[in-house]
């Protein structure tokens, strides 16, 4: 695989962009190679500064699953383009996506728009916050709820990728008021409440685990959460940034029958656009500014680009049948790389949840973030690179997820299992 171009590139970006990204999962030292500087991208292909093409299982961590270039999305991007970009005003484009948020999440009866995921977690913690008057949140270990410095704590994503336990730069206060507990330990959750209870502003939760790698949620643990935040007067916020329209119409919340005070959006709702939206019940979402003492702003918030990508492509995920499609074909890829791999005698646990799959190399089920850690990383990175050599595009990085999209047709599926199975049998 030629990788001239992008080579060049990344020598010119290192001088400039600290480590030559602009986040960190993107420098690929997780995996031992140097990025891929992506020219253009179409469906479910991407293709590289050197011409080489892939198919995508990143889909730009998760936005694009109508796939690339999806023409409902350009023409609604195109058509507003060419008004202008942005106002600093309201336009109806936001109440136009608001409407359509709202009548498919029945637990949000109100919705603020922000920017990206990270500024929608952490004004969703400040409103739980000021709701309660309680200053202690609870997050769980490998959730990644962004970069905001109270939820760095034991956080997945690119923090487990780097093996990083925090960051330097975040004061002890900053995190004295998190905890963070191990995932789908339900015995755990209710020790802690029991103590603390009274004094716990919100619980905040991934409801599928997908930045640790991908790891479903224990059949009672969001329950538990339910109950106790609902038994001591706390906020149970889900963040569904990931999950969101990609496991379901109703997102998560609607796959598992739980109902949250408030949930975080984004990736999906801006169609591959910067995006973020936290709403829910209408007492919380009140005590925000203008209509309360909350303080939350954003310049461009609500901006008509991303806000007609959102509209376009949640009217496409509304067409019947669209999930089950999805359903069916990531089952039919889960199904393949385990007996792959179960054919190359090497231990997997790989699974899905809608559309979003994860593989660890590792025995037995994955289900908290100390289960994940017990991965063969080095095997990954063979799997990785050779994957990558085969025209499969993948994240670089064990604790990630990774998504399917409308564009990854039984075809492309078989092409992927082939490439599988090439590479298993080489490790």
């Amino acid at each position: 695989m030629k990788t001239v171009q992008s080579t060049a590139l990344f020598e010119r970006a290192q001088v400039l962009i600290p480590g030559g990204v602009n986040s960190p999962v993107r420098a690929c030292r997780a995996v031992g190679t140097n990025p891929l500087f992506i020219d253009h991208a179409e469906g479910c292909w991407l293709v590289d500064a050197d011409g080489n093409r892939f198919i995508d299982y990143v889909g730009s961590w998760g936005p694009m699953i109508l796939g690339h270039r999806h023409p409902a999305v350009i023409e609604a991007i195109s058509s507003v383009l060419a008004k202008g970009v942005s106002y600093g005003a309201p336009t109806e484009l936001e109440v136009e996506l608001a409407e359509m948020i709202v009548e498919l999440i029945p637990s949000v009866d109100m919705v603020r728009m922000v920017n990206s995921g990270t500024e929608a977690t952490m004004s969703a913690i400040r409103l739980a916050r000021g709701f309660t008057g309680r200053d202690l949140i609870i997050k769980f270990d490998g959730c990644y709820h962004g970069h905001a410095d109270a939820l760095l704590v034991e956080a997945g994503s690119g923090v487990a990728t780097l093996k990083i336990p925090g960051s330097p730069g975040v004061p002890a206060a900053f995190v004295e008021h998190t905890l963070s507990l191990p995932y789908n330990d339900s015995d755990t959750v209710r020790r802690v409440m029991a103590e603390q209870g009274d004094k716990v502003a919100c619980i905040i939760v991934e409801p599928v685990g997908g930045n640790m790698g991908l790891v479903p949620p224990a059949p009672d643990f969001l329950e538990t959460l339910r109950e106790m935040t609902q038994q001591h007067g706390a906020v149970l916020i889900f963040d569904e940034v990931m999950t969101g329209f990609r496991v379901a119409l109703g997102g998560a919340q609607a796959r598992y029958g739980i109902t949250p005070d408030l949930t975080t959006f984004g990736k999906i709702i801006g169609g591959g656009l910067p995006v973020g939206a936290y709403g829910g019940r209408r007492e919380i979402m009140q005590q925000i500014a203008p209509m309360g003492s909350v303080y939350q702003a954003g310049t461009l918030s609500g901006n008509p680009l991303a806000m007609a990508a959102g509209i376009a492509t949640l009217k496409e995920l509304k067409a019947p049948g669209f999930y089950e499609t999805l359903e069916t074909r990531a089952k039919t890829l889960v199904q393949g790389l385990n007996a792959a791999a179960e054919k190359a005698k090497i231990p997997i646990s790989c699974t899905h949840v809608g559309a979003m799959l994860g593989l660890f190399f590792t025995d037995g089920p994955v289900q908290c973030f100390a289960d994940a850690k017990t991965s063969n990383l080095e095997r990954f990175t063979a799997y990785y690179q050779g994957m990558l050599e085969n025209g499969i595009y993948l994240a670089p990085s064990q604790f990630e997820a990774f998504f399917l999209s409308a564009a990854h047709d039984d075809a492309v599926i078989q092409k992927t299992l082939a490439a599988a199975q090439s590479v298993f049998s080489r490790l």
